[in-house]
């Protein structure tokens, strides 16, 4: 698959040349198309999304092209063709097919659920499973992907089942500020795709049985399981039902074979938000939630890090501001005279009296001492560890990222961001314990070593 790898490069080269802003867009919309998916772009008219499917059906070797925007006045016939009246006569309800959505390769429908319920009822078997009741027989339909495009997200119950059928989601707005310029130098749409670059059945066919091989390791589901207990959970739950669950891990599948790959890795996981989410704040929430986790163990987040170092930063302060009494040589707590030029004003003498002193700070063994070392270099050496371990993740990132066909750079940039926080976060909790420790050295000493060891300040704060 190397092989091909380099010629979706390519491929995806052309495919985003003369488009503004669109390049994340163009990727994932081939990407579901490689898996058999379809995608639904939400956005205002005017923003690429016609676009986006007209190019698409280049890449696609004798790809055959349909397009439709629908009203609500819209009828079956604009969409898999007319009626045949020689099947009429013969007491057949059939209808003529080719030229139509069931003869297409590659489709957009414009407004795709301002359709009524009949049109959009009898899509969602020709979407799902490639297939059209035509009169009392079901054909077969060459569709590889449809995009769909709408200004808004549906919420009657068919709408949303429709809404289902499109696992790539993906927001558009016009192009910004610093695209706009770009966008007024335009002259034409873009160049089409050389035939030599598109794809053909058998490289499709090929693709699809690479990613049978490919290992969905267990750290990745236990994220995949995380994920979906934590969209349950929050403020406004988002569903996703079991069937786009099984469709996501294939199109992480598809992306590792086109790549060369055989194991998904965490990285690929960036591909979810667009799949599990239908709007962009939603989107933007999944997106942050991986942001914080991917290539981060749970147990080494920073915050619970700082929790730990902050307990001992704690227990040195009460072992500073520690006292004891105060005993002489022999033993005995020691006394001393209150200042008696204070007795004038002590109408009942009691300035005069002795008061024991309990002025003496705390004193320690070197047991002690050597014991709340120890657990310190303990922590240290566990940070220095986690610190090694992002060192790798961003390497990692940074590998795969070049490697990547369909890795969106900003997601990467995010994410290696996010590392190097933590990072940082890592350094300045390494000074504080640093800083601990050399406290606890300097704590008073006694002159013997009573041999007394302290409980430890955390149990196992965190595993390696």
């Amino acid at each position: 698959m190397e092989a091909l790898s380099a010629r979706l490069s390519r491929l995806l080269t052309k495919l985003e040349t003369g488009l503004i802003e669109r390049r994340r867009e163009m990727r994932l919309a081939l990407l579901a198309a490689l898996a058999g998916e379809h995608t639904l772009v939400i956005g205002p008219p005017g923003t690429a999304k016609s676009e986006l499917a007209r190019r698409l059906h280049h890449a696609f070797r004798d790809a055959r092209y349909f397009e439709r925007l629908l009203t609500r006045f819209s009828v079956p016939e604009e969409l898999f063709g007319p009626l045949s009246i020689s099947a009429l006569e013969q007491d057949r309800y059939e209808r003529h097919t080719a030229g139509f959505l069931p003869d297409a390769s590659i489709a957009f429908i414009d407004e795709v659920f301002r359709a009524n319920s009949a049109i959009l009822n009898a899509l969602l078997t020709l979407l799902n499973e490639r297939e059209f009741d035509n009169g009392a027989g079901r054909m077969r339909c060459p569709l590889i992907s449809v995009i769909g495009a709408t200004n808004e997200v549906p919420d009657d119950e068919v709408a949303e089942a429709f809404f289902d059928r499109f696992l790539m989601r993906l927001p558009v707005s016009p192009v910004s500020a610093g695209g706009f310029r770009q966008l007024l130098d335009l002259a034409t749409g873009g160049d089409a795709i050389d035939v030599e670059d598109a794809l053909d059945a058998f490289e499709l066919a090929a693709l699809a049985h690479g990613a049978t091989a490919v290992r969905l390791p267990d750290a990745i589901a236990g994220l995949l399981v995380e994920l979906r207990a934590w969209l349950g959970g929050i403020e406004h739950p988002i569903f996703v039902s079991d069937r786009r669950w099984v469709k996501i891990v294939r199109l992480m599948k598809i992306a590792c074979a086109s790549e060369g790959r055989d194991v998904i890795s965490d990285w690929d996981l960036w591909l979810l938000p667009w799949c599990v989410a239908a709007e962009q704040r939603g989107q933007e929430m999944v997106s942050g939630w991986f942001a914080t986790r991917l290539g981060v163990r749970e147990a080494f987040a920073p915050p619970r890090l700082t929790r730990v170092v902050e307990a001992f930063e704690a227990q040195l302060a009460v072992e500073r501001e520690a006292n004891d009494l105060d005993y002489d040589e022999s033993g005995r707590l020691r006394f001393s005279a209150a200042d008696l030029s204070d007795s004038a004003g002590d109408a009942k003498g009691g300035a005069q009296a002795l008061r024991m002193t309990y002025a003496r700070k705390r004193r320690y063994g070197q047991s002690h001492v050597s014991a709340r070392t120890a657990q310190l270099d303990s922590l240290l050496e566990r940070i220095d560890a986690y610190k090694a371990e992002l060192v790798r993740r961003r390497k990692d990132l940074a590998a795969y990222a070049a490697g990547s066909v369909w890795m969106d750079e900003r997601f990467a940039v995010r994410i290696d961001a996010n590392l190097g926080g933590t990072g940082a976060a890592i350094d300045t909790l390494r000074t504080r314990a640093l800083a601990a420790r050399t406290g606890f050295e300097a704590l008073p000493r006694l002159s013997e070593d009573p041999g007394v060891v302290p409980d430890p300040v955390i149990h196992e704060p965190f595993s390696a």
